[in-house]
């Protein structure tokens, strides 16, 4: 709610500890709630920071505070969860070798469609050796894990000259952005990426957002490289 308020150019109330909303901005917020002012109220901005303090104490992540958020899950969406997230990669070898000697990750299940020559490397950290020895169950087994990657190599690309490579979304026109990696500690996992000789676009200390990287993986795909007690700092400041 304190990103709202500074959005609109304003900040808190005295009630919560910063100076007073302009009438306006909460006339808006009160109206788009459908609350109205308070006629025993002598002036309507104590009103206004009366039901921004409210607001204000509501967690960030509220329905209330996220117009367009579904309050209920529906019933039909229980078994849901996210799978998988698919990459376009140049060479398989240099990208196998990456995610699984860089990165720690395990082929979880491959696929070849030999007719229309591409394959598909499903990557991730689950313990393959709980993997069915039967093709089919070990692809049933695959697509239970959560959060695998899905690198997918379309045949001969990794031998074309006039190849050029696939967009990563962080060159103009900007959309997809990057997957994050949680690590025991990012500084040093980061010691150990610049000797490995992995291109940063961000270092731990670059920037204003300390103990937190990104790196590249070979194909220019953004990677976030973060542990859990930096993230505590920066959402604590946030």
């Amino acid at each position: 709610m304190l990103s709202l308020a500074k959005s609109c150019g304003v900040g808190l109330p005295l009630c919560c500890g910063r100076r007073h909303l302009y009438v306006s901005a909460l006339k808006c917020f009160n109206r788009s709630h459908g609350l109205l002012p308070d006629p025993n109220v002598r002036f309507q901005q104590r009103f206004y920071q009366r039901n921004f303090c409210i607001m204000a104490s509501t967690p960030r992540e509220a329905p209330g505070n996220n117009p367009g958020l579904c309050e209920s899950t529906d019933e039909a969406t229980k078994g849901y969860f996210l799978q998988q997230t698919m990459y376009r990669i140049k060479d398989p070898k240099v990208s196998l070798d990456f995610y699984s000697r860089v990165l720690g990750m395990k082929l979880l299940k491959r696929f070849d469609f030999p007719e229309m020559k591409f394959s598909l490397y499903f990557m991730g950290y689950e313990n393959v050796d709980d993997a069915p020895e039967d093709p089919v169950q070990r692809t049933v087994w695959a697509f239970k894990c959560k959060a695998t990657l899905e690198l997918t190599h379309n045949w001969g690309t990794e031998s074309d000259p006039d190849f050029k490579g696939y967009h990563n979304g962080n060159s103009e026109p900007r959309g997809y952005g990057h997957i994050g990696i949680t690590v025991d500690d990012t500084y040093k996992a980061c010691e150990r990426f610049e000797k490995l000789g992995v291109e940063f676009v961000k270092k731990p200390d670059d920037g204003k957002m300390k103990g937190l990287a990104f790196i590249k993986d070979p194909d220019g795909y953004w990677i976030e490289i973060f542990d859990l007690k930096n993230m505590e700092k920066i959402s604590a400041s946030s």
